[in-house]
Order: C-alpha cells, then structure tokens, then sequence
C-alpha cells in the first residue's frame, strides 16, 4: 500500500484555468468542451486544440476514468503512483493515483476522482480505482 501522507504540490493558476481550480474549492470537478467541435479537451485553455475555436466552455465533469498508463515512483520518499487517466468525457490527464495498493494496478482499470489537499489553497484532483 502506498503511504498517501505525501503533501501535494499547489497548482498556480493562470487566467485561464482559475474557474477549474475554483470549482474544485467546492469539491466540483470541471471539464472545458468546444462548442464548435463538441470535444472536451484537457489542460483548460481558451483555444480548443482540436479545431482552434475559441468557443470553450466550462461542463461538469463526471470524474470518472480508467488508467491509461501508470508508473509507480519507488525511490521516492514516501512512494507515490503517477498516471494518465482518460476521462469518461475523452480527454487524458497526468494525475496520481492514490488509495491502492499499486500492484493491484492495471490499465484499462476503471477510476474515480478525488480531491486531495495541496500545500497552498486550492485542492488537487487524484484519482482512485473504483472497487468492484
């Protein structure tokens, strides 16, 4: 089991993504979506990279995922557990994954979102595998 007592790294938000890390303030988990391709996209940014519209807008995001990719930080102090995780919406995001046992760990293995704290104001969005 990994030790979960590791400190976060506060975010520094940019006029962009301040909304999201906000939202997060209160426990939502906020995805930005074109409104001229309709693809969810992740990092926030107010251009879509898919079609270079800048009809973005802020959608509710289900919090939910499976791990694209995983690697387990060993040498580190305390261990941690770093992954993409694909969003239910289609967007991929680097996160941790927390909670778990990292050797029970899988890709395609379903996830959901948690916000733990960071060492500055606004919470950091990890995820968790879903239990079966």
């Amino acid at each position: 089991m990994i030790d979960n007592s590791r400190l976060l790294a506060a975010p520094i938000p940019t006029v962009d993504s301040l909304p999201f890390w906000e939202a997060a303030k209160e426990g939502r988990f906020l995805v930005k979506r074109c409104s001229a391709c309709d693809k969810a996209h992740w990092y926030p940014r107010p251009t879509c990279p898919f079609c270079f519209s800048s009809e973005t807008q802020w959608q509710a995001g289900l919090g939910s995922g499976v791990i694209y990719s995983f690697s387990v930080m060993r040498h580190a102090k305390p261990p941690y557990v770093v992954a993409f995780v694909t969003l239910d919406e289609g967007p991929t995001m680097l996160s941790n994954i927390v909670d778990c046992d990292p050797e029970t760990l899988a890709i395609g293995q379903a996830v959901c979102l948690l916000f733990k704290p960071s060492d500055g104001e606004f919470p950091v969005p990890v995820f968790t595998p879903v239990q079966p």
